[in-house]
């Protein structure tokens, strides 16, 4: 399990730092704060989290690290979403984050199952 908890760190880290970089880009250029706090304060939180789960105490406490970083995973998704269909991402940016989204739903979810009580 060693190697699948260092890939969704390394994945969750390099999200983070697309969302941070994404949050700079709409406040900046794009004068929208609202949104962007929202998808920041979510995708960010995936990685402090994932991070977390790396020094879990348990099995369970693993697990509900896991379970933390999906559902911060998921409400990313939403803003991601969201920030597309007003018009703050063009469908350039949007697919891109989106694909990374949805390799890191897919492993979070495997990493979940996988270890739940």
């Amino acid at each position: 399990m060693e190697t699948v908890e260092n890939n969704v760190y390394e994945i969750t880290s390099s999200f983070a730092i697309r969302i941070v970089n994404l949050y700079k880009y709409l406040t900046e250029t794009k004068h929208e704060y609202i949104m962007s706090k929202q998808l920041f304060r979510s995708g960010t939180s995936i990685g402090a989290n994932t991070f977390e789960g790396k020094n879990a105490q348990s099995r369970a406490d693993f697990s509900n690290k896991m379970n933390i970083a999906l559902k911060e995973a998921t409400e990313s998704g939403f803003w991601i979403d969201l920030l597309h269909k007003t018009d703050y991402l063009d469908e350039e940016q949007y697919t891109s984050l989106y694909n990374d989204w949805n390799i890191i739903m897919g492993v979070l979810t495997k990493i979940v199952k996988a270890t739940k009580p």
